[in-house]
Parts: structure tokens; sequence; C-alpha cells
């Protein structure tokens, strides 16, 4: 049987990098990490850590426990959490990972339903990359992740539930824009596909799914795009956009987050995004975790008919919807995400 502080203590030093730090961290004393990390190995029959240099770094076999040790710890850290709070000993408390854009669209719109409905719940919001939030939601350092996916002729591309453990629950089919500089003569289509008109131009693109989805779009429009700029803020893609430097990719929510006044958004026949909430562990859920689930389905609602209304009516220059706040929601405000291309992990 492994123990849960030294398996407490591996996960420390896998994430600060050294005995010395996760002793910090741990709040011990340097040679009790030593200690915990030498009973650990006789435990498991391996080694653990090497020295390397002054420090020490992880076998492939510590690399591997520590990963488990880090969603088993944070399994039992929410499991304290619910008990807590079923026997009633601490409020409900839900923590969420999402990507930028939903942080400022859809989640303030579900926190603000949540709070109305049942005060008594506490939300706490990270803004965070999808790979991110779902490395936290296997650790158990959240409860609920928002991601994207990007489809490719109808299907998703790497979808996250199939991810060991995790379950997706799909909130949003949205349109992504081709982004430009307004008042720019559009170029005539080409082969009656939209993109082949800018096979000259500069691109902006995001991040890694960002640039594979451009690259899939542009390959079907017939070209391989000069990516000229690469940027993770929407803000970013649109101000460069609207220089006249580039053009883009967006999805709907990049542009109700933050729309600049100096481009043209029109969506992209046959580009949508699919956004997702993902939980982890058979159901039912934590109930907080569950409300909130239903919170994000209905905000998530709202958007895809405001969409659907705003694709009949878009012009250049009009700003997005305004956000509203999140209430007793605490976390890091959103900001940046991955732009340009289609499929970003950030959108």
């Amino acid at each position: 049987m492994l123990d849960v502080t030294r398996l407490r203590v591996l996960a420390a030093v896998a994430r600060h990098g050294s005995v010395t730090a996760a002793a910090r961290a741990l709040n011990y004393a340097q040679p009790s990490v030593s200690h915990h990390l030498a009973r650990l190995e006789a435990e498991t029959g391996t080694r653990l850590v090497e020295r390397s240099g002054r420090g020490v770094r992880l076998t492939d076999a510590g690399r591997l426990l520590a990963g488990r040790a880090e969603e088993i710890l944070g399994r039992l850290d929410a499991a304290e959490q619910e008990l807590a709070a079923h026997v009633g000993q601490r409020e409900e408390r839900i923590r969420a990972a999402s990507f930028p854009s939903a942080l400022a669209t859809v989640v303030p719109a579900a926190a603000a339903r949540l709070r109305a409905e049942d005060p008594g719940i506490e939300l706490l919001l990270t803004e965070t990359e999808p790979q991110g939030a779902v490395r936290m939601l296997r650790a158990g350092r959240v409860d609920l992740a928002l991601v994207f996916s990007y489809l490719q002729q109808g299907k998703v591309v790497s979808p996250w539930d199939a991810e060991e453990g995790v379950r997706a629950r799909p909130l949003l089919d949205e349109p992504v824009h081709l982004v430009t500089q307004a008042g720019a003569p559009s170029p005539p289509r080409t082969a009656g596909n939209r993109l082949a008109g800018y096979a000259e131009h500069r691109w902006i693109a995001g991040c890694e799914r960002c640039r594979a989805h451009l690259l899939w779009q542009c390959e079907l429009a017939g070209f391989t795009p000069q990516v000229a700029f690469t940027t993770d803020d929407v803000l970013v893609a649109q101000a460069l956009a609207a220089a006249g430097l580039g053009v883009a990719l967006l999805p709907d929510l990049a542009l109700r987050a933050a729309r600049h006044p100096g481009v043209r958004a029109e969506p992209l026949p046959g580009a949508r995004r699919l956004v997702l909430a993902l939980t982890y562990g058979e159901p039912p859920g934590a109930p907080a975790a569950e409300r909130l689930l239903d919170a994000l389905a209905e905000a998530a609602e709202g958007k895809a008919a405001d969409s659907r209304a705003g694709e009949t009516r878009a012009a250049p220059g009009k700003t997005g919807n305004g956000q509203a706040t999140a209430g007793r929601t605490t976390g890091s405000p959103a900001g940046t995400e991955h732009a340009g291309t289609g499929e970003a992990p950030r959108r």
C-alpha cells in the first residue's frame, strides 16, 4: 500500500523541480523530504529520483508515479471537499478552468445564473489552455473544464472524451470567421472557395492546434498559407488584421469577447468549433458541478441564438455582446487566447 504523504512529497518534487523547493512548498524540513522519497523507493522497489548536478530529477518510473500521484491526491482533496459540503461543515465549492473567450462570454452568464439560483455555491475560476484544463481536471485541481475542438469534415479533431475517465458535454457549435481589414477590397472568389482569394496574403496564426486547422482549411482551398504573425491574443490578431498586415480565422466567441472596430468578419462556410464542458469520473458528479453544467448549457444556448441572429446582421465595426459579472466568482481575468486559425486551445 502506497503512503499518501510520500506520494504528496513525490508530486511536490515533480512540480517544483527540486527537493529544496518541494520542502519549502510543503513546509517540511529538507531531510524529511529526502527520507520520504527514500521510503517510497523502498516501498515501490524502484528508483524514483536520481542526482542531476546539484539537484535531482525523476526517473521514468518516478515521472509515471508522480503523474498518478497528482490524480490520486486531487481525487482525495475533491472527496474531502464534497464530504465536508455534504455534512454541512462548509459551503459547496466548484472549481472550473476555461479558455479565455468562454471565460469572457458564456462563463460569466452561467455564473450569474448559478448565483441567482443558489447563492451558497462558491465558484472559483482559472484561465488556462484546454490541455492544461484537462490536466487540472484529471489531477482533481478543478471539477469542470471548458475546452474546444474544431470540426473537420463534420468530425471532431482530437476528441477530449477519448481521455480515460473524462466525460464531455457539448455546449456550443459555433461558426469560425474570416477576419480581414474593414473597408479593404475583397479578392474575387476562386473556384468557389472563399479562402482561395487570400492565397497571396499574409496570415495570422495562433497555437499549434490553431495552425493545424488553418493549414487544413487552406489546403482545402489549394494553397499553403504564408504565416507572418503568431499570437495568442485575439486583440492583437484583430489589430494586425485591422492594420492590413494579415488575415486570420477567429471563432465566434473570440469576436464576442472582444471586437476591434477596424475589422470585417464573415463566417467561413464549413468552418465550425465545438465548445465542450468536461468532468471526470462516472456520473452523477458533485451536485454543484451538475448545476454549473446546466447553467453553462443554458448560457451557451443563449449565445448560440445570438450567433445565429448575428450572422444575418453582422457589419464591420459592430462590437460584441457585453459580459455578465460572476458575483462571487474568483480567479484570473479573461485575457488572451489563441488567435488566427480556426483551431486553438485557448479560444
